[in-house]
Order: structure tokens, then C-alpha cells, then sequence
């Protein structure tokens, strides 16, 4: 799960694990807009076309318990929303953050979803770290499942959500 601390000015830093990585082949087009992978030296390694209403969701183990836990974003009008988190229960740590969510629903299978998150993630870019293999990093957007910690982990990765002009 994301967790953001309020600033006076009401932005949020964000702490997150994750890569996206694209579709064999996938190119973005001038005028799209994307979800860009950098490394901390600039370096692309990824751009995943990301038009508006696009979704995509980042599953981890948590570091304790072993169960599973993500966070889903969309591209609304340009701007990188996290919408929803899903956590396995609540004895590891793991809840609702006061007035972040509007209700919680619970899985089929077992856990439980944060809906109605609706936070904008600051300046459309996280800096996050991608875990190791036991932590199993994977990012599911269209309809594409990518497994993470085996070709990124430990790296310190910045994703941002922006239209190539």
C-alpha cells in the first residue's frame, strides 16, 4: 500500500515498491500519453501506453504476513490517481489511513478493498524500489500480467504518468 504524509501545502510523499514493464514490442506515439520508467540516472526502461481511463495495479507480498497487497491507479485526465488499495486483513499492520477511502468491500477469496482512495499521486510521478523475489512484484494492466522482482529488484525506479509531445 501507498502511504502518503501530509505536508502544510496537503502533497503527499509517497513509499511504494514497483517497475512497469512494457508489452513485447510496445512503443509510445507522439501525443500519448504514458507511464515512463526511469532509473535514477534518467535512463528509460520503460514506456507503456497509458491513454485516459487506463488502470493498472501493483500486487506485492507484505514483508510480514506473506499476503497479498496492492494498489490500483487510472489515468484520470492526465493525472495518476490512486484509486483503490486490496489487503489480505487487518492483524498485520494493515487498515483504512483516516479520511483516505470511502468504504471497504471485502474480496472474494478472502481480504479486502480500500474504494473511493481517489488521492492524485504529486507532480504524476512515484519514486519506489522494487522488492526482492520473496516479495514478488507484479504489475496487471491490460490484461498483461509482468512479474517485477525477478528483473528489477532492489533498484530505485521513478514512474510518471505524462504525454509525449
Amino acid at each position: 500500500m501507498i502511504f502518503a504524509r501530509k505536508r502544510k501545502n496537503g502533497m503527499g510523499r509517497l513509499l511504494a515498491a514497483a517497475l512497469f514493464l512494457p508489452e513485447p514490442g510496445a512503443t509510445a506515439a507522439h501525443g500519448e500519453t504514458v507511464l515512463r520508467v526511469e532509473r535514477a540516472d534518467g535512463a528509460a526502461l520503460v514506456e507503456v501506453s497509458a491513454p485516459a481511463g487506463a488502470k493498472w495495479c501493483l500486487w506485492w507480498r507484505h514483508s510480514v504476513t506473506g499476503g497479498k497487497v496492492a494498489d490500483c491507479f487510472t489515468n484520470d485526465a492526465g493525472r495518476m490517481i490512486l484509486a483503490r488499495s486490496f489487503l489480505h486483513d487487518f492483524a498485520a499492520g494493515l487498515g483504512t489511513v483516516a479520511g483516505r477511502g470511502g468504504r471497504l468491500v471485502s474480496a472474494p477469496g478472502g481480504g479486502y478493498w480500500i474504494e473511493g482512495i481517489d488521492e492524485p499521486i504529486p507532480g504524476n510521478a512515484l519514486v519506489l524500489r522494487v522488492g526482492a523475489e520473496r516479495v514478488g512484484h507484479r504489475l496487471e494492466i491490460g490484461g498483461q500480467t509482468h512479474r517485477l522482482s525477478s528483473i528489477a529488484a532492489g533498484e530505485r525506479v521513478t514512474i510518471r504518468l505524462r504525454n509525449l509531445r
